[in-house]
């Protein structure tokens, strides 16, 4: 048994009545390693982490977390912690006596020291003794990451956990979970936010009615052959306009929505071609000021699906 995989999935159904909600995935998470779930509402990223975390089992297929088989059994397999839609919290309690229950009830015994210090780690001390019931959401979030550090995992699942967070808290958080996952710490989140994945996740799985349509590295969306939108910026916009309109596998787009003002012009290609205007725009004398996608790979690859599901219904 390779024991660097934190998840190997082979197969995995989960239907909750007529509904499939996970449809024969198959998926592979290595130890130390951020991945990212993407995928339309309903596309099954939910399912799968509760299926994780041991709130659910699959019907047909196989699971293994960290190392051992998935059973019948409802419950979080050892060394994995995290949450789904949110944290479950106490809003009585201030955070210290939420850590302290929450570590009773999974039967561990939490010192003092160690709630202060996953407190600290997350950047809660200074409310560590306020009652949650006034907690924003960016703060349930980072009391949930605490209460998931509090058991030292070493498969953390996590869903949508930058939500309600200002820049200052999203930078902090993404600091926390590199550096779990520098220590070996599989970190597996789902989000809509596709900035965090791009600057969190090694790898992503993009999900569409329960089905696995990609999986891997993120550089494999941004492939030579993969068709964009680029924003181009130039010195000459009229003239930059027509040696687009002339260049072979160029296509001009003028949508209001990307092109954003009169100066700025956008045009859908895959990289040869576009290597090839900015050669013709330097040739002809035309300063390229900015050349930039309009949404990033994984964000054009979300879009794309997201649009062949609509026409689909």
């Amino acid at each position: 048994m390779d024991t660097h995989i934190a998840i190997r999935a082979r197969g995995v159904t989960k239907c909750f009545g007529d509904v499939v909600a996970l449809d024969g995935m198959d998926l592979d998470v290595t130890q130390g390693q951020i991945h990212g779930l993407v995928g339309p509402n309903g596309a099954g990223k939910t399912t799968l982490l509760g299926l994780l975390l041991g709130l659910a089992v699959a019907d047909s297929g196989r699971l293994e977390v960290l190392g051992t088989p998935v059973g019948r059994a409802l419950d979080a397999p050892d060394g994995v912690a995290g949450f789904v839609d949110s944290p479950a919290l106490y809003p009585s309690l201030t955070p210290r006596q939420n850590l302290a229950a929450l570590a009773a009830l999974r039967g561990h015994d939490a010192r003092t020291a160690e709630v202060d210090d996953v407190l600290a780690e997350v950047g809660l001390t200074g409310v560590a003794d306020d009652r949650t019931r006034g907690f924003s959401l960016g703060m349930r979030q980072r009391l949930g990451l605490a209460a998931a550090l509090l058991t030292k995992p070493r498969l953390l699942v996590l869903d949508e956990p930058s939500n309600g967070l200002d820049p200052a808290g999203k930078k902090h958080v993404h600091g926390v979970l590199n550096r779990l996952a520098a220590d070996g710490t599989a970190v597996v989140l789902s989000s809509h936010n596709m900035d965090d994945l791009e600057a969190l996740c090694s790898e992503v799985t993009i999900l569409a009615t329960g089905r696995v349509v990609f999986s891997g590295p993120l550089s494999k969306l941004a492939t030579d052959d993969r068709e964009l939108d680029y924003r181009l910026l130039a010195s000459d916009p009229q003239a930059a306009r027509g040696l687009a309109v002339d260049t072979a596998r160029i296509q001009v787009v003028d949508d209001a929505d990307v092109r954003h003002d009169a100066q700025t012009l956008v045009v859908r290609a895959q990289v040869p071609a576009l290597d090839e205007l900015v050669a013709e725009l330097v040739h002809a004398g035309i300063a390229v000021r900015e050349l930039a996608p309009v949404a990033s790979p994984l964000e054009a690859a979300f879009l794309a699906l997201t649009e062949q599901q609509e026409a689909g219904r």
